[in-house]
């Protein structure tokens, strides 16, 4: 899948979140992990069935999402106020991206 062997995604797995290899260990836990300061070792000590490289895996997918171009969509509240809306590609979390 798109250069990643080590992530998958299956519907009956995880709600079909990019997974670690079909378990249930999703990308955004490790990425999480990084981003609170733990290293690989630190990871992989704390979850035995990682190895190295699916937390390596999972920041280059990570980087793979965030290369992406973001536009504005105007949606109809919106278009009365003439003032756009940023909004993400999950529009179901209801996250918003800020403009910039």
């Amino acid at each position: 899948m798109l250069g990643f062997e080590r992530i998958t995604f299956d519907p009956q797995v995880m709600g079909g979140r990019a997974c670690r290899r079909g378990m249930l260990v999703t990308v955004s836990l490790i990425l999480n992990l990084v981003a609170d300061g733990m290293t690989d070792e630190e990871i992989v000590d704390a979850y035995p069935y990682l190895v190295p490289d699916d937390v390596h895996e999972a920041l280059r997918y990570a980087a793979w999402l965030t290369d992406k171009n973001v536009f504005p969509i105007e949606s109809a509240s919106a278009a009365r106020s003439s003032s756009p809306t940023w909004e993400s590609r999950t529009e179901a979390s209801s996250s918003r991206v800020p403009p910039g």
